[in-house]
């Protein structure tokens, strides 16, 4: 059941700003701790986050982020998803959400706002890379029209144990 309180307030998909960087640093920076969303073992600082806004914003590429009650809760952006220029139509998307919002809608908001993005910009098909096991993110991807194309078995590791990977596609145009 929704609270009251949250029921009365409205989720804001917004382009991210500089004064984002330090929640989404914090987000990623969890991700990478612990969970299997970013097969990386590696935290990053403020200066990391701040040069990866600026290389998406040179290119194009949105950066977006949730936000309630002036909170950011989650954030979204796509790039390229091989860097040849035969691949320029497409991308592949990365969303993280913070650990305790996960699970409200937030994810399936920033992608909707994602592949209207894509399709302002004439991307034809949007990638997703998902952990195998994560079944909440693949099932949000068959809801919003990703196909499944296939895995990779034991392609990555993190904790300890071999990933496999199931890539996703949706064509936008």
């Amino acid at each position: 059941m929704t609270s009251p309180t949250r029921a009365l307030t409205t989720l804001t998909i917004r382009d991210a700003l500089d004064a984002d960087l330090p929640v989404i640093r914090d987000i990623y920076n969890d991700a990478v701790e612990h969970t299997t969303a970013i097969w990386n073992e590696i935290l990053v600082d403020l200066e990391s986050r701040r040069e990866w806004l600026a290389a998406r914003l040179k290119r194009g590429y949105p950066v977006i982020v949730a936000e309630r009650d002036g909170k950011t809760l989650g954030y979204a952006s796509f790039g390229d998803w091989r860097a040849f220029d035969g691949y320029r139509h497409t991308v592949e998307h990365s969303i993280y959400i913070d650990k305790n919002a996960r699970g409200g809608g937030i994810g399936e908001a920033l992608m909707r706002a994602l592949i209207e993005r894509a399709r302002a910009l004439d991307v034809h098909v949007m990638i997703a890379a998902i952990e195998a096991q994560n079944t909440s993110s693949i099932r949000l991807h068959e809801k919003l029209g990703f196909r499944r194309v296939g895995t990779f078995s034991e392609v990555g590791t993190k904790f300890g144990r071999w990933l496999d990977l199931t890539c996703m596609e949706l064509r936008i145009a």
